[in-house]
């Protein structure tokens, strides 16, 4: 085996993470150089907060709501309400936004990958 082939078929290294509480508004989860094409994070929106608006590129996207209530908006599906125990999937080339329109803390992971 070549030195290019034994890299490319190396497993990538595991590895486990504790996740903050509340106060941390932004925790990095996984990105290069531990995933090949995948990013993720913990996001945690305060009352009235927004992550801001963005679009996943070439990139689609999938939030996991933890904890709390908001509301997701997307280019060409509107703003939708949603809350602890959803999933939401985020097209490629889509802009969007995330809301807390609770009182509590709004906590979510974003898992982001290459989109084919």
């Amino acid at each position: 085996m070549h030195d290019n082939e034994a890299s490319a078929t190396a497993p990538l290294q595991s590895f486990i993470l504790t996740l903050p509480g509340p106060e941390v508004p932004y925790f990095p989860i996984l990105s290069p150089p531990q995933s090949v094409t995948m990013r993720s994070g913990l996001v945690t929106l305060q009352m009235g907060g927004s992550v801001g608006e963005h679009s996943t590129k070439d990139n689609e996207e999938i939030l996991v709501i933890l904890e709390g209530a908001g509301e997701v908006e997307a280019a060409g599906y509107g703003r939708r309400p949603v809350k602890a125990g959803q999933v939401v999937f985020i097209p490629p080339a889509t802009v969007h936004n995330v809301y807390n329109t609770d009182a509590a803390p709004l906590r979510y992971v974003f898992i982001v990958a290459r989109a084919v």
